[in-house]
């Protein structure tokens, strides 16, 4: 779904391809405006960008690493690289994907069609009234893939805190209808609320796992430099907790 998108925005953006020279230098001259730099800084816009940065691919937030940790490889340093990819593809292709399209369809952005209706917009200026549903179905794909990834994140949660087992049926089945709820809830709430409600909730986590990250600093590197070594020995990485002095009776992996 993600090449998909970015394909309808590279038609979108080719389509209107003499305008790409103006966004491009309005792009850079908005960079480089130290009055709006400065203004940004005094005021919200900074932590406006803080707060959607982090939906855009959740660096630090500390959700993603419970997909990585499910993941079957020899060595925790190759899962960690594809995980750093994902945030460039999440943000420097996806998100400016979205941009140029936005920019280069010659809509001027408005509060009345700010957010989905902006996108549906630059859109509808290439595809017609097919661009809304290509953003409507693009939104229901991405959300739903969204809500079947925090689920996952959740069950790893609860097991852990079930003494490492999953809980029983009855429990399982009554969290589910809760978050069936929870989600109807979300989609009736006035969208300021829901996105004040989200920020506190992606701020709370990241303040603790910013920390944790901190603490296991010293282990991460230690374990990029066992890889590192295995690598130019021409071995196929593969680790071992007390390769980089971890006391293994306290490890469930890397045993």
């Amino acid at each position: 779904m993600g090449v998909v998108y970015v394909l309808a925005s590279l038609i979108v953006l080719f389509v209107h391809i003499n305008l790409l020279p103006s966004v491009i230098v309005m792009i850079f001259k908005d960079a480089f405006n130290f009055k709006a730099i400065f203004g940004g800084l005094s005021g919200s816009c900074l932590i406006y960008g803080i707060k959607r940065g982090l939906y855009s691919n959740e660096a630090g937030v500390g959700s993603a690493p419970n997909a990585s940790a499910a993941a079957n490889v020899s060595h925790p340093v190759k899962q960690g690289l594809v995980q750093m990819l994902s945030v460039y593809i999440d943000t420097l292709l996806l998100c400016t994907a979205t941009a140029f399209m936005c920019l280069c369809s010659g809509i001027v952005p408005t509060e009345d069609i700010s957010g989905a209706p902006y996108v549906q917009n630059a859109l509808s200026t290439v595809f017609g009234g097919f661009g809304p549903i290509f953003i409507t179905i693009s939104l229901a794909l991405f959300a739903f893939t969204t809500l079947i990834g925090n689920l996952f994140y959740v069950d790893n949660g609860l097991a852990y805190l079930n003494g490492k087992k999953m809980p029983g049926k009855k429990f399982m089945t009554c969290f589910h209808l809760i978050c069936v709820v929870v989600v109807f809830v979300g989609a009736v709430t006035p969208m300021d609320a829901a996105w004040a409600l989200a920020d506190i909730t992606m701020g709370g986590m990241t303040l603790i796992n910013l920390p944790s990250c901190v603490i296991l600093g010293k282990t991460v590197i230690l374990a990029l430099k066992d890889y590192e070594r295995q690598k130019k020995a021409g071995l196929e990485p593969v680790f071992l907790g007390k390769s980089i002095g971890l006391d293994v009776s306290k490890l469930d992996f890397w045993k």
